[in-house]
Formats: C-alpha cells, sequence, structure tokens
C-alpha cells in the first residue's frame, strides 16, 4: 500500500493495587503511547513505569489528560468551565512531562481521555481550552485530535502541529463523531472486522460511518483502547494485517 501510519493506545490507567490492561504487552506492539496522568487513572509508579517500557520499546510519549474522575474513569461528562478544564489539562501535560523526563524519555504529544475527548470533539469552547492549556506548557506538542471533529480546527487555530485520529475499535456514525458507549454499533471486538474498517479507510482516505459513508480525512495516527479483555489481541492483529498490507508503522512524532 505504500502508506505510514501510527499505532497509538491508551494506557498507563492502573491505579495503586488496581491494574487496567497489559501496558507492557501493548507497548510490544504499538508506536505511541497515550499514558493517564492521575486524574481518571494512573499515579507516578504506573507512569514512570510506562513511559520507561515506552522509552526502551522506541514508542514516543503521550499524554492522556481527562477530567478529574477517579470514579468514573474519566468517562462521565463533568460541568467544568473552561477556565478550569484548561488549567486541570495543563496540571496534567505537566505531571506526564515530568515522569517522563524522570524516566530519561521525553513527552511529544497530547491526546485528550474519554469524555472529555468527546466533548471537545463537539464543542469547540472545549476543545480550544485544551489546544490553549497544551499551547501554554509547550508549543511544540503535538494535538491528537479526533478526524472530522471540533478538535482538529482547534488545534490549527491555537497554531499547534495537529494529527488526525481515528479508532479501531469504535464505530463512526453518519455525523463523524464516535458512536456513544452502550449504544449499537459503539464498540467492535472482532480484531480482523477492526483491520478490515482500518485498511478500507487507510485506501479511501476517508473516515467510514456505520452506514458505509465516506468522509474525506486524513488519517495519521490509529488507536486501540487498552482497558478491554482483547486489546492486545486486536492491536496484534491490526498491525500484522497493517504490516502484510504493506503498511509502515512509525510514530507520527518522528
Amino acid at each position: 500500500m505504500g502508506l505510514q501510519v501510527d499505532l497509538n493506545s491508551d494506557m498507563g490507567e492502573s491505579f495503586g493495587a488496581y491494574r487496567i490492561g497489559d501496558d507492557d504487552a501493548m507497548l510490544s506492539i504499538i508506536t505511541s503511547a497515550n499514558v493517564a496522568c492521575g486524574f481518571h487513572g494512573g499515579d507516578p509508579e504506573v507512569m514512570a513505569h510506562a513511559y520507561r517500557v515506552a522509552k526502551a520499546n522506541g514508542v514516543a510519549a503521550g499524554a492522556h489528560p481527562g477530567f478529574p474522575d477517579l470514579w468514573g474513569f474519566g468517562r462521565r461528562r463533568i460541568p467544568f468551565s473552561t477556565g478550569e478544564i484548561e488549567r486541570f489539562v495543563a496540571y496534567q501535560i505537566g505531571a506526564a512531562q515530568a515522569m517522563a523526563a524522570y524516566t530519561g524519555h521525553r513527552l511529544t504529544y497530547v491526546k485528550a481521555h474519554g469524555a472529555l475527548g468527546n466533548l471537545a470533539a463537539e464543542d469547540a469552547s472545549v476543545a480550544a481550552a485544551i489546544a490553549r492549556a497544551i499551547k501554554a506548557v509547550d508549543p511544540s506538542l503535538i494535538m491528537v485530535a479526533i478526524a472530522l471533529t471540533r478538535q482538529v480546527a482547534a488545534g490549527e487555530e491555537a497554531g499547534l502541529r495537529t494529527v488526525h485520529e481515528i479508532f479501531a475499535d469504535r464505530g463512526v456514525g453518519e455525523d463523524g463523531n464516535l458512536i456513544a458507549r452502550g449504544q449499537p454499533g459503539a464498540m467492535i471486538e472482532d480484531a480482523d472486522q477492526a483491520a478490515d474498517r482500518i485498511l478500507a479507510m487507510l485506501r479511501a482516505k476517508a473516515v467510514i460511518t456505520s452506514k458505509g459513508a465516506h468522509l474525506p480525512s486524513p488519517i495519521d495516527t490509529i488507536c486501540v483502547h487498552g482497558d478491554s479483555a482483547h486489546a492486545v489481541g486486536m492491536a496484534r492483529r491490526v498491525r500484522e494485517r497493517l504490516e502484510a498490507a504493506g503498511v509502515t508503522l512509525a510514530p507520527f512524532s518522528g
């Protein structure tokens, strides 16, 4: 196929005695690691371990800030002001930068987690708050934006390098937004079905909705969520299928 794309996963979401996902296995497959920053998941030990293994495996280091909501795993929308969002995102980026530096790695990008990311996909003011936080902390950081959403414009308008993300394990509605969890078609659990969709989107240079509509968009990175029981198997199979099709996998951050 002659294309190059990044494969990312959300991780570092364990906390204290609680374990979520298999970060070490995932870090042997992906090219970019979105590490939780302590608000929806993660803690200093978990963050340091994730960045240390990422560095050893040549995986790019990202921050994955979310709502301050350990109880709900950052998947509940909480009514913060845009100023509050800007500040708690900046706070989490700072924590991620520090922990990456502590392990000898370098933070290169930011991707909003869960409900915060989904809200930013729909609400331009929230997307702009996230972009402002990134730019204020370090304007060289890359903003990962869900393709076709308000996140893209917010990153670009802030002058940030902005990359377009699609999802291996999530369905897309006709408006270009992810189908809400719990709704029919929201989750894709079959690895080969996921790989087929990804390859079709890369060939078409478009996001393909659940009803088959093609919405043209650049595609820079593919996410496989790391918190499900089948996450590692799906990521491994998606990588195998992409490489078999001639797609090169490499971090978008270089």
